[in-house]
């Protein structure tokens, strides 16, 4: 089967951070590596950190500074941290053209993450003056532009490795269903990983998908020979775990063929959530619907979010007292507006705003509307540049919120929708944000009907999927870019 064969069975999962996905199954589950050349596998997973590291080597030299041990932890140092948020190099779809431009601003967006982490660390171990400015300035400046020649470089070096390779390895997919479509166009994205012949499946002909049908090889009592007369090297069982007696059968009779067996468990039932596999005491386990923000990966996201959110309170703290002052004097009532959230695991906590209202309701289940009366002349203006957020940087420091994710609300919303959306609560596995995927996706403000409720739950759970430092930082760059504009938010 060809890759452009491959790849109509099924829409390519868009991997861009703002566009919307509702693929069942998720990349961020599956070990790394598995069925890959060792170079490719390699080259994916420590590419980015070698460059880092690398730059910094040839940035002191350039300088006429000693390598010394000074600068090797540094290198060590930047090389842990970059490879937990730098964003792995996309070798997928060989052939295609790449916006190289669109690259560049994402590893410097991403770039500038490790720096700031860098600058921290260096500032509270007061080690940043013994590291020469003028490399570090080179070193900063340069990285980011080598990182993406880097990757272009790469995605060369796997098209030779495609052509030149050596044998192509053979692969079969048993179980021309859902999953089996959607698995094969992937392999048809990753071509290294061999050439999918087609698939088995006992269903007759006309039960089949249309378009699977040209590629189907035979039913499943016929794989075994097929695979000892053609070498097949790899084959994929596809079936539901509600075939496990079918399962074993076809285990025992591969098992005197040399084929590598790989079983894809279907999960697409139970409506997961950043799947992923774990253990517990050596015993294997599937998360079907669990937080992204385990293990370290939610130490980044909370160092991140008390880092980026100190930051900007030290400089909207004097903006924040005059809007203190005006909304004191627009009407009788309190600065800030607190109301009960639901926020992590559904616990409910008191978000901060600064009012914008001449009332102060706890739980309205009525949202803000345009024209509302209720909102003051100071308030409609604080409301449309959304500077009434401005007190929730508080919330993201003291741990109740973070600075991107899903946008909390009121607890009688909560209550409302959670009967009329499917998957409503799952949001809330996470912090909430101030800012979130939905909203720079045109779902800020209002929910007028059902329909906007459940695009902005479906955006939320994509964010939860696709979550890394880098898509924080896009989401937050272009939250300032469409607040001023933005209509949506009265």
């Amino acid at each position: 089967m060809s890759a452009a064969q491959a790849s109509r069975l099924t829409a390519r999962r868009d991997q861009v951070a703002f566009r919307h996905t509702d693929s069942a199954l998720s990349r961020s589950w599956a070990r790394t590596g598995v069925g890959e050349p060792p170079s490719i596998a390699l080259i994916k997973e420590h590419l980015n950190s070698a460059i880092v590291a690398g730059t910094l080597l040839l940035a002191a030299m350039s300088h006429g500074q000693e390598f010394n041990s000074l600068y090797i932890a540094l290198a060590v140092f930047a090389y842990a941290v970059t490879f937990k948020v730098l964003t792995r190099p996309q070798l997928e779809l060989i052939g295609n053209g790449m916006d190289w431009g669109r690259i560049l601003r994402h590893r410097t967006i991403e770039w500038a993450c490790v720096i700031g982490i860098l600058l921290l660390t260096g500032y509270l171990l007061k080690v940043s003056s013994l590291f020469s400015r003028r490399v570090m300035l080179t070193w900063f400046v340069l990285t980011p532009l080598v990182l993406t020649a880097a990757h272009a470089a790469a995605r060369k070096f796997a098209g030779w490795l495609l052509e030149h390779g050596g044998t192509r390895r053979r692969q079969v997919i048993i179980g021309a269903n859902k999953v089996g479509r959607e698995l094969a166009a992937r392999l048809a994205e990753e071509p290294w990983h061999g050439n999918v012949e087609g698939f088995f499946d006992d269903r007759r002909v006309d039960r089949l998908p249309r378009e699977s049908r040209p590629f189907l090889l035979g039913r499943f009592s016929d794989l075994p020979e097929y695979a000892r007369q053609n070498q097949v090297h790899v084959i994929y069982v596809c079936l539901p775990i509600s075939k496990q007696p079918r399962i074993r059968a076809l285990l025992d009779s591969l098992g005197d063929t040399t084929a590598s067996i790989y079983f894809v468990p279907d999960l697409s039932a139970f409506d997961l959530m950043q799947a992923r596999f774990g253990e517990v005491g050596g015993m294997p386990l599937v998360a079907v619907r669990e937080t992204p923000f385990c293990g370290m990966t939610g130490v980044l996201k909370r160092a991140s979010d008390i880092i980026l959110a100190a930051g900007a309170l030290l400089l909207a703290a004097p903006v924040m007292a005059v809007i203190a002052i005006r909304v004191r004097q627009s009407s009788p009532g309190p600065v800030f507006f607190r109301q009960r959230r639901y926020g992590l695991d559904g616990r409910e906590f008191m978000v901060y705003k600064f009012r914008t209202m001449t009332v102060c309701e706890d739980d309205p289940l009525m949202q803000a509307t345009r024209f509302d009366l209720r909102v003051t002349r100071v308030g409609a203006f604080l409301r449309r540049t959304s500077l009434d957020e401005l007190p929730q940087l508080l919330n993201v420091l003291g741990g109740s919120m973070s600075l991107v994710g899903p946008r909390p609300h009121a607890v009688s919303h909560n209550e409302h929708y959670r009967k009329l959306v499917s998957g409503y609560m799952l949001r809330h596995k996470v912090r909430p944000g101030i800012t979130g995927l939905a909203q720079v996706n045109g779902l800020r403000g209002e929910t007028v009907n059902i329909e906007d409720m459940r695009q902005r739950v479906e955006f939320d759970l994509d964010y939860q999927e696709l979550w890394s430092v880098g898509l924080d930082i896009r989401i937050l760059l272009k939250t300032v870019s469409i607040v001023l504009r933005d209509r949506n938010a009265y």
